[in-house]
Parts: C-alpha cells; structure tokens; sequence
C-alpha cells in the first residue's frame, strides 16, 4: 500500500475510470440490483449492515455492534441505529453475548438471509450481463486485473465469503427445485 494520502493525478485517473465501470455496471447494466435495493426501504447504512453480516453468516460467527461498526467504518451509534432498524423490520436478531453480557451480537434472521441473498443475485445477474458482452480481450484484461486484485487478503476473504454464499444459495435452489 502507498504511504502518501494524497492522491496522484494517475490515482485520481485510474479512479474515475473505475468509477466510470462502477456506474455503468450498476447503473444500464445493474438496474435490476439498484430496484431490488430500493424495494427494500433500508437506508444506505442498513444494506451496508446487511451484507456485513451475511458476510459473517457465512463464517457462522454473529458480530458484535462495536465490530460492525469498525468494519463499516460508521460511528457506535450509526451503527447501532442500523442494527435497530434491520431488527425491528425482522432481518436480523440480537441476542446477549454468553460470555460477556454487556456485548450484544447481531446475526442475519432468516428472512435477513433472503433478502441478501436476492439483492446479491441480482447484483451477480448484472455483472454476468456485463462480463458476457465482454470482446474476448477485454475479458482476458479484466481476468488479470481481477486475479491480481484478489491476491490482497481483504479482497480475497469478500470473495471467498461471497462465492460461498452463493455457491450454498444454489445448491439450495437446485434441491428446492428437484422436489
């Protein structure tokens, strides 16, 4: 990682072409994952807070409020207000920590579960849109990118927590749907 904070004029080029991938991807292309999240009525915080914890629900380990709250980089109290909000709309519980009772710990309900796992497929359905109008060099140059992106351990453990969710969400359509 660089030490300067300062962005160059090349990082703040290369940002706004990502940028610029970002908003086509999830704007003409990803439609579908913006009016999912807008069906929901969560605030940005909240769906923030979603993810994190199907995140965690993968791992099987329920997160504390203070954790949540360093990992979506939101104050205590934003991200306590996040929690009350995915609890009182039944997509998430919490429930006192056995080891420590002052500590609460937040899990994704099984509606909370749903409602991840439908947001993110049709997050996927859209980048799948876009990868397959890739030109074959476009493809091979984003592949690149990507599989030395994902050599930096914070990108990599999303990915791997994500790709395992989705590989069990499948694996549950298929048995669903073969009955």
């Amino acid at each position: 990682m660089k030490a300067t904070t300062t962005a160059s004029a090349t990082d703040r080029e290369l940002a706004l072409k990502l940028g610029a991938l970002m908003l086509h991807v999830l704007g003409s292309e990803g439609g579908s994952v913006m009016r999912a999240m807008d069906d929901t009525g969560l605030t940005f915080v909240q769906m923030k807070t979603l993810f994190t914890l199907a995140g965690d629900d993968a791992d099987g380990e329920p997160s504390s409020v203070k954790s949540l709250a360093e990992r979506l980089g939101v104050s205590l109290p934003s991200a306590s207000r996040a929690v009350d909000g995915l609890v009182k709309r039944g997509l998430a519980t919490r429930a006192e920590d056995p080891d420590d009772r002052r500590v609460r710990r937040v899990a994704l309900s099984a509606k909370g579960s749903r409602l991840a796992d439908t947001v993110m497929a049709a997050r996927l359905r859209g980048l799948e849109r876009f990868a397959a109008g890739l030109e074959p060099a476009e493809r091979d140059g984003l592949e690149s990118a990507l599989e030395l992106l994902l050599e930096r351990d914070e990108i990599a453990a999303i990915h791997r927590t994500h790709a395992q969710r989705t590989h069990t969400q499948r694996t549950h359509s298929r048995r669903s749907s073969s009955r």
